[in-house]
């Protein structure tokens, strides 16, 4: 094993901020709907609201940070070794097989991570972002006047805002399942705070064809 740069500083903080207000607003939307009590429904509210727009400038800091970088090729679909990494989670993770992919600085994600970091990314977060913004902007101020956006009305865009939270939540699920995969139980974790990972010799040989 070889310790490598593996995650970049913005990386990091991208990572980690996205978590903490995914997390917060995850929280508040669900007191927003009275599944509990902890800030008071008021306040709530308008912590989500903020939290929610604080989501939206990150969102476009990463996407132009992964558009300079060209990181943004971390999470192109690929089929290889597609079907190899679903029986590896469905099975071969229980029984200590090894993994079907390499990990290397130019190849991060295997197949399935792929697939769910870019629905996250193109799908998920727009469409909370969208129908939070919608929500938030249904009835505008102009002027003297108060109007209304056109559409039908709050209920469906309501609905699909709380599926995508649901959806959410069960991605921030499964990926706070799968950092504890690693070669250690938290090395994956200490990878994200420190930037540097522990990998075989031969991937880093990999990294330099």
């Amino acid at each position: 094993m070889k310790t490598v740069y593996m995650y970049k500083a913005f990386e990091r903080f991208w990572h980690w901020t996205q978590a903490l207000l995914i997390i917060f607003l995850i929280i508040t939307g669900f007191e927003v709907h009275s599944s509990f009590e902890l800030f008071g429904y008021e306040n709530s509210v308008i912590f989500h609201r903020y939290a929610g727009y604080a989501l939206g400038v990150l969102y476009i800091f990463a996407v132009f940070w992964h558009y300079t970088t060209g990181e943004w090729k971390q999470y192109i679909p690929t089929t290889k070794f597609l079907k190899e990494q679903i029986i590896y989670y469905m099975s071969g993770i229980f029984k200590n097989e090894p993994h079907p992919t390499v990990k290397t600085v130019d190849n991060k994600l295997n197949p399935l991570q792929r697939l769910a970091y870019l629905g996250l990314m193109i799908f998920l977060v727009p469409l909370m972002l969208v129908t939070g913004l919608l929500y938030v902007f249904y009835r505008y101020p102009d002027g003297q006047n108060i109007n209304s956006l056109n559409v039908a009305g709050l209920e469906p865009i309501a609905i699909l805002h709380t599926i995508g939270a649901f959806a959410i939540l069960a991605f921030l699920i499964g990926h706070l399942y799968l950092t504890t995969t690693g070669h250690t139980v938290l090395a994956n974790i200490k990878a994200m705070i420190t930037g540097y990972e522990e990998i075989e010799e031969e991937n880093i040989d990999d990294n330099k064809n």
